[in-house]
């Protein structure tokens, strides 16, 4: 033997005996390159004794795991494989046995499959203990048997978290050997069925498979009124008006809504995230016990896809960690969630809070009358295509010609006016007052060619700083009187010339 070969198996030996077999010694092999005749030798880094030792196999084959069942200190989690794993012996996938209808978190389920097997010691700590329980294996966190395939099964056990934190002491059945392997391989040993299910309480579909919702209309106990959100199809058409929401309010008042604080209502129940889950599995009086059985909140949206969805929650409640949550669960469905309210906004929302607020917002050139009066003063405007124009794609004041009480007025000045008008704005809502008598202090009605519709709205004096709109005989919101001072004067001023007021 070549004196090199020989001084490093020395070595070796010597660092074994000095450091009393804690570390492995560095290894040499012919295959390696540590042979006769061999111009190179490898050195290996020292390691812990027993790492790398595989302590779960299939009698010391890579097999496949069938089942498993894991025992912890909180529930029983029955593992079984859901997909096959193709020729090479990859990619099965598991799910829970006793929860194959509901919607399983399978990638994590996996975890308590692919980790165990084959899993690796960092170190081995004690030799045939016979103190189990200073490792916290006497009573271990958690127990978990594997089936394989072939019928062979394995079972190993997890104790305390090392004080390191990075590690946790392992037993498999049949040794009294203790080892450390790593704490996140062995993590999920410790949850609960509830965590293994999705929190997703519907689904998102796919953008191509994204429906029309045509409605949403929520139900609660503490509003007098439903609230009734639907499609609004002319929202399709750059044309229309309206607001850039997709969606109109017609109960308990109809408004355009504000996109920015709509979505959430009208599309929110797809991909809506619960923090966590109340009951699997649950029975009527589980749903009696988290108050779904008379819902506080009842939210149903149907979509043009023929599906409907149902969405019950409880009232607010303050859970542990001091947040506000509710109980939810879709009607006929198998899970109760519990949902931030945060979350579920439909808890709380108003109709004010999603409106747009803005009353007048149809497309300047859809308009082919419009009427304005105020101050003792009226004017009538009629709106029209040149003839020698066609209904063009992107119109301007150039196409048409207007005229206001039978004479021609300037088009230019007309369409300023009107950009005036669609300021109007609704502060609050006034469902259910009565409409005064009299004349109004100021009056505007429009008649939309593309929506075929003539609105009327009627501005009363309500107090010294508010003022009642009337839209088409119905008390529907209060303004700011200043706003109707200020339409009371550039109505004076269409006639004079004078630039229009645009801040009130």
């Amino acid at each position: 033997m070549k004196k090199q070969a020989k001084g490093i198996i020395a070595l070796s030996a010597l660092l074994v005996a000095m450091l009393g077999g804690g570390y492995a010694y560095m290894k040499l092999t012919p295959e390696e390159g540590g042979g006769e005749g061999s111009s190179s030798s490898l050195l290996l880094a020292t390691e812990a004794e027993g790492q790398g030792t595989v302590l779960v196999s299939d009698n010391g084959e890579t097999g496949v795991v069938k089942e498993a069942l894991v025992t912890n200190a909180d529930d029983e989690l029955k593992v079984v494989m859901k997909d096959a794993p193709d020729e090479s012996g990859a990619g099965a996938t598991y799910t829970l046995k006793d929860y194959k209808d509901l919607d399983v978190n399978t990638s994590v389920v996996g975890t308590l499959i692919n980790n165990g097997n084959g899993i690796q010691a960092q170190s081995l700590i004690a030799h045939d203990c016979t103190d189990l329980e200073k490792y916290g294996l006497a009573q271990p966190k958690a127990t978990v048997e594997f089936t394989y395939e072939s019928g062979n099964k394995v079972k190993f056990y997890v104790g305390d978290i090392t004080p390191s934190k990075d590690t946790a002491y392992f037993r498999v059945e049949g040794s009294n050997d203790v080892y450390t392997v790593n704490q996140s391989t062995v993590a999920n040993y410790s949850k609960t069925n509830k965590e293994l299910i999705e929190k997703t309480v519907l689904a998102k579909p796919s953008d191509e498979d994204y429906p029309i919702i045509n409605s949403v209309r929520i139900e609660r106990s503490d509003m007098e009124n439903d609230m009734l959100l639907v499609y609004d199809k002319a929202s399709e058409s750059g044309k229309s008006g309206g607001t850039t929401a997709t969606h109109i309010m017609v109960e308990p008042v109809e408004s355009y809504l504000a996109i920015e604080k709509s979505t959430d209502i009208t599309d929110g129940m797809f991909g809506l995230k619960a923090s966590d889950i109340y009951a699997l599995h649950c029975t009527e009086a589980d749903i009696a016990e988290a108050g779904l059985s008379d819902p506080f909140c009842k939210v149903t949206m149907e979509c043009d896809d023929g599906n409907t969805y149902v969405l019950l929650l409880s009232e607010i409640f303050t859970d542990e960690s001091g947040s506000k949550c509710s109980y939810g669960m879709l009607e006929g469905g198998k899970v109760i969630y519990i949902i931030s309210a945060e979350n579920a906004k439909w808890l709380t929302v108003q109709p004010i809070d999603i409106s747009s607020r803005l009353l007048i917002t149809n497309y300047v050139w859809n308009i082919t009358e419009l009427t304005a009066s105020g101050g003792g003063i009226k004017q009538d405007f009629t709106i029209s295509l040149k003839d020698d124009v066609e209904d063009p794609d992107s119109a301007t004041a150039a196409d048409y010609v207007v005229k206001k009480n039978g004479d021609d007025f300037d088009t230019e000045r007309y369409r300023l006016f009107y950009s005036f008008l669609v300021s109007t704005n609704g502060e609050e809502f006034a469902l259910g007052v009565p409409v005064p008598e009299g004349e109004p202090a100021a009056s505007v009605t429009i008649k939309d060619s593309y929506s075929g519709r003539t609105d009327t709205f009627d501005f009363y004096d309500d107090s010294v700083m508010r003022s009642l709109i009337v839209v088409n005989g119905e008390s529907k919101y209060y303004c700011t009187k200043s706003y109707v001072n200020t339409l009371i004067d550039n109505i004076k001023r269409i006639d004079t010339g004078e630039d229009y007021i645009k801040t009130w």
